[in-house]
Order: C-alpha cells, then structure tokens, then sequence
C-alpha cells in the first residue's frame, strides 16, 4: 500500500462524516446558501435591478426574479465579456466556461473565485466517500485518467475561457499531478481520433486504477485498447477498480462496458455541468445521486409539465415529491439566477435528498402530442433488449409525419452490437414497453392515431462517423436521444 492511500483513509473519514451532517441539515443549509447569496450579490447590476436588498424569502424572490434561460442572459454575460464587473456577481468571473447550446449557439458560463470549489471539491469529496464507504483507497497510488476536452484556454474580454473539464484540470492537486494521464500535451490535441491513439500508447503499459468520463467516449477507448492488445480492461489493467461517468444515462451503455472491462469493478456516477457540480452517487448499495445541498448553490424545481406555462409553479427543496419529473432551476455563487439549466430530475428519496437525472427539457417527441422523455424511450428499449440479450450501441428517435396515406409513426434508428433475430417482434415489443410507460402515447396507439413505433438498424460506427461529421466527436459531446424533428436522422443518412 502506498503513502496516497494510506493518508486518505484519515481524510476519507472526515469527509464522509461531514457528508452525513449535510443530508440532515440539507434545507437548513439551503435556507443559509440563499440569504448568504441575495446578501452578497446586491451590489451587482442584476441585484440592483431585482431589488436583492429587499428579497428576505424564496416567496419574495419568486415575484421578483423569473426563470431565464441562456438566450435571456446573454446581454448580461456580453457586458462582462466587455470587461465590466459586478454584473452578475461580485467582480468578474475568473473563468468562461465554453459549451454549445442546442439553440444558443456558444454559451459563456461565467465561473467565480466562491464557485469554482463547488467543481474541485465535490469531485474530491465523492472520491473520498467512495474510498471511507468501500475501504478502496488503493486506486490512489495508481494511474488515473479522465477522458476530457482539451485544457488550453483562451481569453474573451480578459477572462480565460474553455470548456469546464479543461478549466478543471488546472485545479487538479500537485500531490495528484503524478498519477494524473494523459499528459498535458496530449490532452492539448484538438482532433479526438488523433488524441484517442495518443492516450492509448501513453496509458496501454501504466497501472490504471481509475478511468473517468462521459461513457460512449469511454466506450472507444476500451475498444482501441482491445483492437490494440485483444485483452479487456481488468486483463491489461487489474488494478482498475473505479469507473467514474456522467454527462448521458449510463444505463444505455452499461452492458458492453462492463463486458469491455471483464470484470468486476466499481462505477461512480456524477452530475456536472458548466453551471455547477449538482449531485453525485454517494452509495455503491443504494438507488441516486445525493443533491449538492451545501455548495454554494440554491435549488429550485418546477413540475416538468409547467415548465412551457407562463407563470410555472416554483418550489424550493422542502416542497417536492417522490417519483415526479421537475425542471432544475439553480442559483449559484457565480451569478446564475432562477437559471434554467434545461435538465430534469426527479427524487428517489427525501431523506436524504436523491435524485435520478430524467432527461432534457427540449429533448421530448410531442409531434403528436404524446410527450415522450428520454427516461421513458431508454426503459422501453433497454428493458426488451436485455430480456433478449441485446446490446445496443447507441440510437435517437424521431417522428415520421405520414405526408400522404398511412399513419404516423415514432421512428427509432438504433446501432446494436448484436441485432434481434425478429426485428419485427422486437419492435413491438418496444412499442408495448412504451405504452405502459407513457399512457398519452398509448392512447394514441389505442385510438389509432400512430401506428407503432418502427425500429430501423443502422451500420456498425453510425454514430461516431456522424458526430465526427458535424465536428463533435470526443469530449463532452453527445447525440440527443430524442427530437420533434428529422434534422438528425436526415444528415445521418448521408454518413458513409
């Protein structure tokens, strides 16, 4: 055992310990995270538009703060990219985080100096409580890996700007810089194709103990490394014993993982974004991601069916439910306010507060208006596929409008690893599981409006080829699962 892991078994303990005090005081340290937030920022342009000095309840700042999205923030976030400060917080941002938003275009998340910890220390607290609760600290002496973006910055209006997962790997501690890979240089490479080889020649000979990322990126990697070696995971590594992932539903990609890595291992999941690090698995024995009740951000919910209403209801965290689909609506330390961050979630449990990420607020097929989310399409497929054995790689759905005779229809273009003998019966079987999972679009079925849902298969690296194709290949990026339009599934077809 080495010296790492013999000195974070101390340092485990007291995180996990602190992390247990938190989910009892939970709302009480969302009570504080707001009036600690309405105080600091009244000397911000936002807060002195919205009377931030006169906001003493949730009730109050309901009725002077609406929901925005990105679209409405942007002439705040332009100011700052002018070079003015104590627009939305305090000063200026210390970071840009870059990401790409589905009708935003780039989108400009200003990071600050109080929240660029809720990124650096929940990511190092979920280790730690995964090392107290599991007593595996020893992936600490090994290598460590997370497939990322690159971490060169830029500067927009003074501030360094790129994506968060290289903003992160400037906070990674000195004391973990030696287990760190890949190396800097190339984690620097721009062309994901050309930087997956790379990180394979630099870690195929190291003793990984721990590989993190977004999983169908994940995936790719265990795949050169086996076409490279013709061994899985635990063969060339086995001291890999943690896989961390977030970004999609691991769900989808689970099965061909774990059967790449062949064997046994541990999986941490995590729910980041650039506006802040929201939850993690706590738990290796129980079902959700804790909420991050006490870091620096304050959380609001609005029923997932209200979020398109003009005056949605809007609740704080003593007030939800169980097993309901909200919109997540945060307020962070870095001057986000009533910020639409577009994902939904609903609660597993309220003590403590868990959560499972559901879906995307655009990402839905209501073509007909049957509103069908990812959570609902994902269940459908995967509970069929492995009653069959299936492996499915990745897919998205979208309508097919009958033009002319005929009904219409959910179209489902799917890349298996290993395709149904009866693609017909597995269709409909999909199309049942669908059904009982959303009773708008069995009524529509029932009602003969749609005909059922039709499964098309698609050629094996579908998939990457298109994502490569539109320039999103590698990194955080990812195909939506569900559209109310053909846009995708049209440029798909000119894949080769």
């Amino acid at each position: 055992m080495g010296i790492k892991s013999v000195l974070a078994k101390p340092l485990a303990s007291y995180v996990a310990k602190s992390i247990e005090k938190q989910k009892v005081n939970a709302l009480e340290d969302q009570q504080k995270i707001f009036l600690s937030l309405m105080s600091q920022a009244q000397v911000t342009e936002f807060g002195k538009e919205h009377n931030f000095n006169q906001i003493n309840s949730h009730e109050e700042f309901k009725q002077a703060v609406p929901i925005r999205d990105y679209e409405l923030f942007k002439p705040y976030i332009e100011k700052i990219k002018e070079g003015k400060q104590n627009i939305l917080w305090k000063g200026k941002p210390i970071y840009f985080a870059k990401t790409s938003g589905t009708t935003s275009g780039v989108k400009y998340i200003p990071i600050s100096k109080q929240s660029i910890s809720n990124h650096i220390d929940t990511a190092r607290n979920m280790l730690l409580n995964y090392m107290h609760e599991t007593g595996n600290t020893q992936f600490a002496d090994g290598k460590m890996i997370f497939l990322s973006g690159a971490p060169t910055l830029e500067r927009i209006g003074g501030i360094p700007t790129g994506r968060l997962s290289g903003i992160v790997n400037h906070h990674v501690p000195q004391y973990l810089r030696s287990n760190q890979l890949p190396t800097y240089s190339t984690n620097c490479i721009e062309e994901w194709e050309e930087k997956l080889d790379q990180i394979v020649e630099e870690t195929i000979h190291q003793n990984m103990t721990l590989i993190s990322g977004i999983p169908p990126w994940m995936q790719m990697y265990f795949d050169r490394l086996q076409e490279k070696t013709g061994k899985k995971m635990k063969e060339l590594f086995p001291n890999f014993s943690v896989l961390a992932h977030g970004g999609v539903n691991f769900q989808p990609y689970k099965a061909k993982l774990l059967e790449s890595i062949g064997g046994t291992i541990h999986t941490l999941e995590t729910f980041p974004a650039s506006e802040g690090f929201f939850a993690y698995q706590d738990s290796q024995n129980e079902e959700g991601l804790l909420l991050n009740t006490n870091s620096g951000i304050y959380f609001e919910f609005i029923p997932s069916e209200e979020i398109f209403n003009e005056s949605p209801s809007r609740l704080s965290l003593k007030d939800v439910v169980l097993n309901k689909n909200y919109a997540l609506i945060i307020n962070n330390n870095a001057g986000l306010w009533a910020y639409n961050i577009g994902d939904t979630v609903k609660f597993v449990s309220l003590d403590p507060y868990k959560i499972v990420v559901t879906g995307r607020i655009k990402h839905f097929i209501s073509a007909f208006g049957e509103h069908v989310i990812a959570e609902e399409v994902e269940h459908a497929l995967l509970s069929v596929a492995k009653k069959h054995n299936i492996h499915i790689t990745e897919f998205t759905v979208a309508p097919n409008i009958a033009q002319n005779e005929g009904k219409s229809y959910h179209e489902w273009f799917v890349e298996f690893e290993n395709k149904p003998n009866d693609m017909l019966s597995f269709s409909l079987e999909v199309d049942n599981a669908l059904r009982e999972k959303n009773i708008y679009y069995n009524d529509l079925i029932k009602g003969n409006i749609l005909q059922p849902l039709v499964i098309r298969s698609l050629p094996k690296n579908t998939f990457i080829n298109y994502m490569k194709s539109i320039g999103k290949l590698g990194g955080q990026n990812k195909v939506p699962r569900l559209s109310n339009d053909r846009k995708i599934v049209e440029e798909m077809k000119f894949i080769d």
